[in-house]
């Protein structure tokens, strides 16, 4: 019997092994693939603040590694669905997978190791979500704020007005071949903040910069240097001027401003999106608490200085007691519209003791005083929101570190058994496949997100929702793909619709 159970164990061993190894392929090759389309996306989307800006590689590409680590949580679960459905796509097209089903092996034990490996594969995306992405987030974030705060490299054209350095415009004319070359250059200096007061011209020139590579100095050779004399009495009517002639004349401009200048991160560091789980607790739990004492402040505020409101009888009829007959309120308005005034005052029976003009303006009181308390009121609710939309997106995130593992997990409960079901490998159906499921799955994610952002739905049914909706279809594909069930075969879904059919007919009509 040992002999038996030893013999029967090796192949299975070796099955785990090759299963391993045909998934582990697939796995890393769609990660990177999808890592470097979303890569590409964001290359897109922000090509106008690199492009021009004189960027070092180095810069570039720590740019471009901290981008791909934000990426990661949506990569992550499209590489698992896609490679797992390959997978068993695979091994089903080339009757591997009806192989080990005739030696006794069921898709669940085919299936065991890949979901011990997606078991880690969770934990380790945990571990990322938690300790790593908070990091990347906060590098990458600080790191593309100072790119997108980066003057556009200096670069002048022919012809063209250049204001890149800070108080000065230079023209220049006509460049030589070499690049370095200039003729016909104007340079107007606005450093005493006058306007064109100083004007410097020259027929040719050099441009070079400084060993230090700070500065770059112009050589300027056969000009003028123009600069109007504004300290003498009546000079906009006079124009009195200077000009001063030159063989060879050397302007310095300091070039600092194009060096790429990094911010502190102690400045990005309490943005949600970059704390971690022990973090986000503290967080929430002193967002909370400001929110309650800030709600208790304004109750006690608003009651001392409105308290007639809480003693206020609310049972008495407005038609007879707040508001005077439909005549009386028309002869109430013609007297203001006679004494030449813009008020239209409801003339209320605690107003019966005063004068026309007191009337008046005890009701601009009123009127000015409800206005205040209404804006009063309208303020602190908007303030109020504002915090609870904070305290939101802190539990956002702080749900969306579980949400990332468990949506690995359920997205290889869809794409395996759906690879074992169509029996199709490579990137052909497979990819179709997988992209849809992705999309239903970060549709219903985006969605249940921003309902919970906005408080449309409670934090835990919006971040849960996908989860919630995929669960189910990767249970239901599980147990087809077990169970040998001809999910996707027209003729017994054709003989199920008949027996559907066949029955509705048999009904007895009421």
């Amino acid at each position: 019997m040992l002999h038996d159970h030893q013999t029967r164990e090796i192949p299975v061993k070796k099955i785990y092994v090759f299963v391993i190894k045909s998934y582990a392929g697939p796995f890393v090759l769609t990660f990177f693939i999808a890592l470097f389309i979303l890569l590409m996306q964001f290359l897109w989307k922000y090509i106008d603040d690199l492009v021009g800006k004189g960027l070092e590689w180095p810069v570039v590409l720590r740019l471009l590694f901290y981008a791909s680590a934000t990426f990661v949580p949506m990569a992550l679960p499209l590489a698992i669905l896609l490679s797992s459905l390959m997978t068993f796509g695979n091994l089903g097209e080339h009757y591997e997978l009806v192989a080990m089903k005739a030696a006794g092996i069921s898709v669940w034990k085919i299936m065991r190791p890949l979901i011990v490996l997606s078991v880690m594969i969770s934990m380790l995306a945990f571990l990322f979500s938690n300790n790593i992405l908070p990091v990347a987030n906060l590098k990458f974030q600080a790191l593309l704020y100072d790119v997108r705060q980066q003057k556009l490299a200096f670069n002048i054209n022919e012809g063209i007005f250049y204001n890149g350095i800070e108080n000065y415009v230079i023209r220049v004319g006509e460049k030589g071949k070499d690049g370095r070359t200039i003729f016909d250059v104007r340079i107007y200096d606005h450093t005493d903040r006058q306007g064109n007061i100083k004007v410097t011209t020259a027929k040719s020139g050099y441009m070079e910069l400084s060993v230090d590579q700070q500065s770059i100095i112009f050589t300027l050779f056969d000009g003028y240097s123009f600069t109007d004399v504004i300290s003498t009495r009546n000079y906009r009517d006079d124009r009195p001027f200077e000009r001063t002639a030159f063989k060879e004349q050397r302007i310095r401009f300091d070039l600092s401003d194009f060096d790429l200048t990094r911010t502190k991160e102690d400045l990005f560091k309490s943005h949600y999106t970059m704390l971690n789980i022990q973090q986000l607790n503290v967080f929430i739990d002193s967002l909370n608490l400001k929110l309650a004492e800030r709600k208790q402040r304004y109750d006690l505020t608003f009651f001392r200085r409105f308290n007639h409101l809480a003693s206020l009888d609310t049972s008495l009829s407005p038609q007879k007691s707040m508001v005077e007959p439909a005549e009386r309120r028309r002869r109430a308005v013609a007297d203001t519209a006679k004494n030449d005034t813009i008020h239209k005052a409801v003339v209320l029976p605690v107003l019966a003791n005063f004068d026309h003009l007191e009337q008046v303006g005890i009701t601009d009181l009123a009127i000015n005083a409800a206005t205040t308390a209404r804006d009063n009121v309208v303020f602190n609710k908007n303030d109020f929101e504002t915090q609870l939309e904070n305290i939101r997106k802190h539990e956002w995130v702080w749900h969306k570190k579980f949400t990332l593992s468990f949506a690995c997990m359920i997205l290889f409960f869809i794409g395996a058994p759906m690879g074992a079901i169509i029996r199709k490998g490579g990137l052909g159906l497979p990819v179709v496949i997988s992209v849809l499921f992705f999309v239903a799955y970060h549709i219903t994610s985006i969605t249940g997100e921003k309902a919970a952002k906005v408080g449309d739905l409670s934090m835990f049914t919006g971040m849960w929702l996908s989860s919630m909706v995929l669960l189910p279809v990767g249970l239901f594909l599980a147990f087809k793909a077990t169970s040998d069930a001809p999910l996707l075969d027209a003729e017994s879904w054709r003989k199920f619709f008949q027996r559907l059919f066949r029955t509705a007919q048999m009904k007895p009509k009421a």
